[in-house]
């Protein structure tokens, strides 16, 4: 048995934030979550449709822990990345740190851990870990999921040894903030200029602004792309505003993002990025709900009026980032 004193067990909305919370206060820095969310440059947007998927999928960040890498690439922290497709090297690289008195980042398959309601397969999902005894792991996870909750050793093994879509192979990470660690403030406009120049400039029409406008498109067809539009557009209305993404599809996180630095720095640029994602959150709310609504009704004019405020989205959030990218 092990397990690291002192931790803060706050959960926050999204996974990854939340992990990254833990392990940063535990290091004496602590940050926000819009703050942490906005300097790993975490906003995104995908459109991500193939013959393999029952329904298309709406993601509204970069992909899992890309914003953790951006994040300490930002501040220079250290972080610590082990993979290993060998369970008991896997299970070595969380003990030792728990045993040295530091808690871990995990990244896992949600289905398998106990304490989640909801089981649907995303291997995507970050905890932090902070202690264990005999039968039981003992995690910090979202505030919606719990905060401080516990799963069998047995169910995180499964977790961590999942393989599929957005899986990693036993990942675990520590971050150390170094004494000379950067100003989180000095690096507000870095990130949020990297995080524009990505949405402006998509390699491919699935992404930023332009994923926004093909999924106005698409989205109007939804009833007639699902074989159980019920489930899939209650689903997806549900990922879009809980599951972790704070609500409005990551959007309020990076609105409360941007006005904690405009508390910080006087522009113009900034206060316009601001009110506008201030509308575009509010707007993918609205987005939700109908699609809810279609699921529920099997009315095909609720998705064409989510497909119109889908293109006046596209708009907004270009007009947005092109502000922000002059920063």
């Amino acid at each position: 048995m092990a397990k690291v004193e002192g931790i803060d067990v706050r959960g926050m909305q999204h996974c990854e934030t939340t992990a990254l919370g833990v392990l940063l206060r535990h290091e004496g820095l602590d940050l926000s979550e819009p703050m942490l969310f906005g300097l790993g440059s975490g906003l995104s947007f995908i459109y991500w449709d193939s013959k393999g998927m029952g329904f298309p999928f709406l993601g509204g960040r970069v992909k899992p822990f890309e914003l953790t890498r951006n994040l300490s690439a930002a501040l220079g922290l250290e972080l610590l990345v082990e993979e290993t497709a060998s369970p008991r090297k896997a299970w070595q690289n969380v003990a030792a740190p728990i045993v040295a008195g530091r808690p871990v980042g995990l990244q896992l398959d949600s289905y398998h851990l106990d304490y989640f309601s909801t089981k649907v397969h995303f291997g995507g999902h970050v905890v932090a870990m902070y202690g264990y005894d005999e039968q039981d792991a003992y995690l910090v996870d979202t505030e919606p999921q719990g905060g401080a909750v516990s799963t069998s050793l047995a169910g995180l093994a499964r977790a961590r040894a999942e393989r599929g879509p957005m899986t990693a192979r036993h990942r675990t990470f520590t971050i150390t903030v170094p004494g000379n660690v950067t100003s989180p403030q000095d690096r507000i406009i870095p990130a949020i200029k990297t995080c524009a120049d990505a949405f402006l400039n998509p390699p491919i029409a699935n992404l930023g602004h332009r994923g926004i406008e093909k999924t106005a498109r698409q989205v109007p067809k939804w009833l007639q792309r699902s074989e159980n539009p019920r489930e899939d557009l209650s689903r997806t209305a549900d990922l879009m505003e809980r599951a972790g993404t704070g609500g409005a599809l990551f959007r309020n996180l990076y609105r409360d993002f941007l006005a904690e630095c405009a508390q910080q720095i006087d522009n113009s640029h900034l206060r316009t990025g601001h009110r506008l994602y201030a509308e575009a959150a509010t707007l993918w709310t609205q987005v939700a709900a109908l699609v809810a609504t279609a699921g529920e009704s099997g009315h095909a004019p609720h998705l064409m009026e989510a497909g119109t405020i889908l293109h006046g989205l596209s708009r907004i959030e270009r007009d947005a980032m092109q502000a922000l990218s002059m920063l």
